[in-house]
């Protein structure tokens, strides 16, 4: 165990306001006491669902301590709660998992294992929601001055409601946070005003709501402090979507008139009677700026008073710093919170951090938290596994200790554990394909190229099967540096020379893998990816890039849009007594 820093109340530092220093104090009271905390929301959790049927199964009879908890109630997967889920959203309405009546279903993103999973909530979870973002700028604040003084660019986005058969509402949740009471009437706060009016993010078709967003964003250009979207990806898609969508808002903005894409009503009411008015010399700055073939820094060339980038840069988003770079001139990212869609659960109390130093802080009145140890020793039979509480995390991994906050532990998401590639014996995480593209980058550095995006799949079609990444390429310098043949050729060694031992075996010792294989596809491939899932459901404020691929049609799609095929030129270097 890390020994505890002794806090005092003003250890994260001086409050902007009185409302401020109000979260602050509550952020050190919660990870001063992290065990009693949590100690009482099991017992608030247990009390109040006592007469539950599923608390009911395992006998508790009306205990709420953690030992009784531990001993009687199992370790279980979503897959062992469907029965009970469905039976819910079919329209049983007793009592199942909640006294509280479930108010709707939070749909899963279905990147952790690919499937979308409904999860029943309750207001009172919602309500903890919005008090952990109400902490975000409290925080920012610290490191940020005056942000009071202008407003964020942040491109939000909601998808269509479904209905399960019993009636309940089925959503993301950054839908139903959207589209809470809370959201669409809070209270104004000059620390946190946003370009997009709520007509814009409440939008459900996806082109609107982007186009709506970043018009508004451009006619306040010199507003803007912050931009931001709740994922890396996010954020380097509406550039894009300036890129192919600029002459248009040009035109709009020149005119004072909007598109007739834009059907919206509300959308239309509210831009055309207080924000859209003509403005040529507007227009003619949008233009000089986006037709050039130049577009580094245009973050800070159109909003030239932006402080930072605020969007999630952790995990599988890590790969976006460099774009995010580029496209900024190198401004910081921060990253505030760290939420799922099952519970909200902690906030980065250092903002302004290098993105390879960000670690989020649990906070411990969010949920009763339970860990499983990395390498547990194998169960007994007798016993289950004896989970870590929240106080007695170590320094580790998957997600990753890295230190305290008085005694809440502080962590960096490291990767999703079931998400890997695999053709024999070997096991790819998405945390060491993401340093293999880490590799292939840096050899396309001195070609002033950089990966956009990636995905991948194992083709066990050939013999062996093999390894085939899909990138998309952004060339910085089009008129020289290209990177050739030989130098993606290269690329493909330099990525397995990263990969594991296990992989590194299977390629040089036993021949059970082949050659690995990158495919360069067309600018603009992955946008489509994402506009295909989108039409089938997904959100656009939570889809992120699935690293791994077992469709079909996405597999269909992704080749059809190839441009180049390289292999390694030669095995990677394996060393048989060195594991």
């Amino acid at each position: 165990m890390a020994a505890h820093d002794s806090a005092t109340p003003s250890s994260l530092g001086p409050p902007a306001c009185e409302k401020d220093a109000k979260a602050l104090q509550l952020i050190e009271e919660m990870t001063r006491n992290t065990d009693s905390v949590q100690e009482r929301i099991l017992r608030e959790i247990l009390s109040c669902n006592s007469e539950t049927e599923y608390v009911k199964r395992f006998g508790l009879n009306g205990a709420t301590d953690r030992d009784t908890f531990k001993s009687k109630v199992p370790i279980v997967t979503y897959e062992d709660l469907l029965p009970d889920i469905q039976r819910i959203a079919n329209g049983d309405r007793s009592p199942i998992f909640s006294s509280q009546p479930i108010s709707e279903f939070l749909a899963s993103s279905g990147t952790s294992g690919g499937e979308r999973k409904l999860l029943p909530t309750t207001n009172e979870q919602l309500d903890r929601c919005q008090l952990l973002f109400s902490l975000r700028m409290p925080v920012i604040n610290i490191y940020v001055p005056g942000l009071d003084k202008g407003k964020g660019l942040y491109f939000l986005f909601i998808r269509a409601e479904t209905k399960t058969p019993g009636g309940l509402v089925a959503r993301p949740i950054l839908t139903s946070v959207f589209k809470n009471e809370n959201f669409k009437n809070r209270p104004y706060d000059p620390y946190d005003v946003y370009t997009s009016p709520n007509e814009t993010i409440l939008c459900p078709d996806s082109f609107q709501s982007m186009y709506s967003q970043m018009l508004c964003g451009l006619i306040m250009r010199h507003e803007v402090l912050r931009v931001g979207a709740i994922f890396a990806s996010g954020l380097v898609h509406a550039i894009r979507f300036l890129q192919l969508s600029w002459r248009d808002l040009a035109s709009d903005i020149s005119t004072g008139t909007l598109n007739p894409r834009i059907t919206d009503p509300a959308i239309k009411e509210r831009l055309m009677s207080d924000i859209l008015k003509p403005d040529p010399e507007l227009a003619e700055f949008v233009s000089s700026q986006c037709s050039g073939q130049n577009w580094e820094g245009i973050i800070t060339r159109i909003w030239p008073n932006t402080i930072y980038l605020d969007t999630v840069v952790t995990g599988s988003m890590a790969q976006y710093v460099p774009t995010l770079d580029y496209y900024s001139g190198g401004l910081p990212k921060v990253s505030l919170t760290y939420s799922s869609s099952e519970c909200c659960i902690g906030i980065n109390l250092k903002p302004m951090c290098d993105p390879s130093d960000i670690s989020y802080t649990i906070m411990p009145n969010m949920a009763f938290f339970e860990f499983m140890p990395h390498d547990p020793p194998p169960p007994r039979h007798d016993a289950p596994p004896r989970l870590v509480d929240l106080a007695d995390v170590e320094v580790g991994d998957i997600l990753r200790v890295t230190g305290f906050h008085n005694t809440a532990p502080q962590f960096q998401f490291v990767r999703r554990k079931n998400v890997v590639l695999s053709v024999d014996t070997d096991k790819t995480t998405e945390s060491e394909l993401q340093k293999a593209v880490e590799s292939a980058s840096l050899l396309l550095r001195e070609f002033h190229t950089s990966v956009v995006e990636h995905t991948s799949y194992a083709d066990t079609k050939t013999v062996p099967g093999h390894y085939v990444i899909y990138l998309e390429l952004l060339v910085k310098d089009s008129a020289n540096d290209v990177p050739s043949h030989e130098v993606l050729n290269r690329c493909c060694l330099a990525m397995e020379e990263s990969l594991n031992f296990i992989y590194r075996r299977g390629r040089v010792a036993d021949n059970s893998i082949g050659a690995l294989e990158i495919r360069v596809v067309k600018n603009g491939t992955f946008e489509e990816l994402m506009d295909y899932a989108i039409l089938r459901g997904s959100s656009m404020s939570q889809y992120k890039t699935p690293r791994c691929i077992n469709s079909i049609p996405i597999l269909e799609l992704l080749d059809s849009k190839v441009v180049s095929v390289h292999f390694s030129p030669s095995a990677p270097h394996f060393d048989s007594g060195n594991k």
